[in-house]
């Protein structure tokens, strides 16, 4: 309809704005991306700058930079399946920067498609109302011209002085291995051409551009971006960490009132990362730093392990961001890596400071009385969840069960139609709904909730440390932060771990307490398989030497663990 993808086109991949394998595997949105559309109307010519940016919590990120640079945003929600949780951080998160709001009804070919019950839902939940509500289908391409209309009616056009000084808002930024960075800018004043110099408010660095152009979706290089276009820009910046995201360009030796910037991301669930073999490190390292000049809101820090050997510390947004991240070096990279389980920032309150611990094993001891640690707190979270009536009552149980507080529900409608739908709101720890909180919610409502939360700060908690002891030896990557009423059981280490020509206790410890306890048995060689005849106490001899042996093996024998080992136990899609 606007020209942007050619209807004859023979692409392999028609999700033109899914760039990533893993985001078209899984069906999801990973990375916001951008389009410039070129669209008639009653005989004027408009440009449209699409961003696509995803619905997940753990990217927020990328949706707040990309509400920086817009005007309006559409509101589109499924006809079958109604508003979802993570449509409401979404929908106010645009409400708050003032933008014009279109919704838009997806989805209304299909044959489970309520309409009218999910246009109740939207004027219930976001105030929404059903008159201004657009249907569409776009596989069908009904109702996109309305939606398009409504786009160049209701949204205005972005501010701008063409003969101001130049202001360009840099919003988000690629690495190309040829070219350098690539920086993605919204122009709010002034004209920005080829072979222009300019400067960075921020690292006020100056740069020569190269090349200019806008996404068609892929990029077309123009001569230049006049005002209100979003483009993107090829400068020679040679580190991806020059292109702060949020700074404002301008041309050099004419200063500009920089534009207000972002608060940079802040990890909120971190994880060790591992390569299988002790030797790939230098380029499992690598790796990491070339997939992180795309996704800035990752932080890495090195760490050792004793049991796995060299490997990096990574800080992420959420558990899906983990696991997006996890996939992408597999796949991109061909990484075979050990991933430990995901924890989440805890405070250590001090008499005289505070400290921030994300590692189990910088955490202190619960009988340690030098740390002097006179409170923990732990990261908490806003959760909501919405879900069909019928499924409430489960959902509360599994909020109890994971130590959420402040539980409260609402229903989005009443009527006598199917099944009613409830918002179900609580307050609950990060370290619940790190690891399979998601899994379970989608197992105990058969698929029909969706989950949302938002960050809430920091609360006191009753936090302790677990170490696993293999024949008395802690091993550092098995250590746990739990609290002191949840029951954590692994019973599937011993299971895992091979057998030795001696005894090996495992054993869950909480200072000096132990919590449980299995026990490995030995391997029995047949020491007397060659023994024919004869008195038997030559067969007792044999079997005492063996008893004797398995002692001092015992006292000084060494448990080690095998990569596999480690894989199975700290893999994070175990149940």
């Amino acid at each position: 309809m606007t020209g942007t993808i050619k209807m004859n086109s023979k692409r392999a991949n028609q999700q033109v704005l899914d760039k990533l394998k893993v985001e078209r595997e899984r069906g999801i949105t990973v990375k916001a991306q951008t389009a410039s559309m070129f669209y008639q109307q009653n005989g004027h010519h408009y440009i449209l700058n699409l961003i696509d940016t995803p619905g997940h919590v753990d990217f927020s990120w990328e949706v707040s930079r990309s509400m920086a640079a817009c005007q309006g945003a559409l509101l589109l929600v499924d006809a079958s399946q109604g508003v979802q949780a993570q449509s409401l951080s979404v929908f106010h998160a645009a409400r708050e920067r003032g933008l014009k709001i279109i919704p838009v009804l997806n989805k209304i070919d299909l044959p489970a498609a309520q309409p009218d019950r999910v246009k109740a839902q939207m004027h219930s939940i976001f105030g929404i109302d059903p008159a201004d509500v657009l249907c569409m289908s776009a596989k069908l391409g009904q109702g996109i011209s309305a939606v398009l209309r409504a786009i160049v009616e209701r949204i205005p056009p972005p501010p701008g002085d063409i003969e101001g000084r130049l202001k360009a808002f840099l919003f988000d930024s690629s690495y190309d291995r040829y070219r350098g960075v690539i920086s993605l800018v919204s122009i709010q004043d002034g004209v920005l051409r080829k072979g222009d110099k300019i400067a960075s408010c921020h690292t006020r660095k100056k740069y020569e551009i190269t090349e200019l152009g806008i996404m068609h979706p892929e990029q077309v290089p123009t001569g230049q971006l006049l005002p209100g276009q979003v483009g993107y820009v090829a400068c020679n910046m040679k580190q991806s960490s020059e292109a702060h995201i949020g700074d404002t360009l301008h041309r050099v030796g004419e200063m500009v009132e920089p534009m207000p910037g972002f608060k940079p991301a802040k990890p909120m669930v971190f994880a060790g990362i591992y390569p299988i073999e002790s030797n790939d490190f230098p380029k499992l390292e690598e790796s990491i730093k070339r997939l992180t000049l795309t996704d800035r809101s990752v932080s890495i820090q090195r760490e050792s392990s004793a049991a796995l050997g060299q490997g990096c510390r990574l800080g992420f947004l959420g558990s899906l961001h983990m696991d997006v991240f996890r996939q992408r070096l597999e796949d991109e990279y061909d990484a075979n890596v050990v991933v430990t389980a995901p924890t989440v920032p805890y405070k250590l309150v001090y008499r005289d400071r505070t400290v921030i611990v994300s590692n189990p094993t910088d955490f202190p001891d619960a009988m340690d009385a030098s740390a002097h640690v006179r409170e923990v707190q732990e990261p908490i979270v806003n959760a909501s969840i919405i879900v069909p009536e019928e499924y409430l009552g489960e959902m509360m149980d599994l909020c109890f069960e994971h130590r959420a507080e402040d539980i409260d529900h609402r229903y989005l409608e009443i009527s006598g139609e199917g099944s009613n739908r409830a918002l179900l709101t609580c307050t609950m720890p990060l370290s619940e709904i790190v690891t399979d909180f998601f899994d379970k919610l989608k197992s105990r409502s058969s698929g029909f909730a969706s989950f949302d939360y938002e960050e809430a700060g920091y609360k006191p908690s009753n936090l302790v440390k677990m170490i696993f002891l293999l024949n008395n030896k802690p091993v550092d990557a098995l250590a746990l932060i739990v609290h002191r009423s949840a029951e954590h059981d692994r019973e599937d280490v011993d299971k895992v771990i091979p057998r030795q020509l001696f005894e090996i206790p495992i054993q869950a410890v909480v200072g000096k307490r132990v919590i449980s306890r299995e026990t490995l048995s030995a391997l029995r060689a047949d020491v007397t398989a060659g023994l024919y005849g004869g008195h038997y106490e030559r067969k007792m001899k044999h079997l005492e030497n063996q008893k004797e042996a398995k002692r001092k093996l015992k006292r000084i024998g060494r448990v080690d663990l095998p990569q596999e080992a480690f894989f199975d136990i700290l893999s994070t899609k175990r149940r």
